[in-house]
């Protein structure tokens, strides 16, 4: 079974910092993806930031230049540093990795928990 479990949230001012961290464990074969989604109450799910294995990455434009994403590949773990936090980047923050488990040999998306942002005006 594989898992990805989140840390790093909570209660921020604006202006602030946090860093997220994501830790993929279990039968894997590779990770191709990994990246973090956030969703705000009331509000879709949508992308925040992700990096391939080979090291493209994709932001949305409401955190370019705030936000930055980065992987440890010897660890399966990704990171999410967040400068300049803003209230409306208030949200649960989830992990995300579009992986290949092994043990069987199959291909899986899979999800954290979760973790809550809060920034404070």
């Amino acid at each position: 079974q594989v898992q990805l479990v989140e840390s790093g949230g909570g209660l921020v001012q604006a202006g602030g910092s946090l860093t997220l961290s994501c830790a993929a464990s279990g039968s894997i074969f590779e990770i191709n993806t990994m990246g973090w989604y956030r969703q705000a109450p009331g509000k879709q799910r949508e992308l925040v930031a992700a990096k391939t294995s080979g090291g493209s990455t994709n932001y949305a434009d409401s955190v370019k230049g705030r936000f930055t994403i980065s992987r440890d590949n010897a660890k399966n773990t990704v990171y999410l540093q967040m400068n300049s936090l803003k209230p409306e980047d208030t949200a649960v923050y989830y992990c995300n990795a579009d992986l290949v488990a092994d043990r069987p040999y199959r291909s899986l998306e899979v999800w954290g928990q979760g973790t809550l942002v809060t920034v404070s005006s």
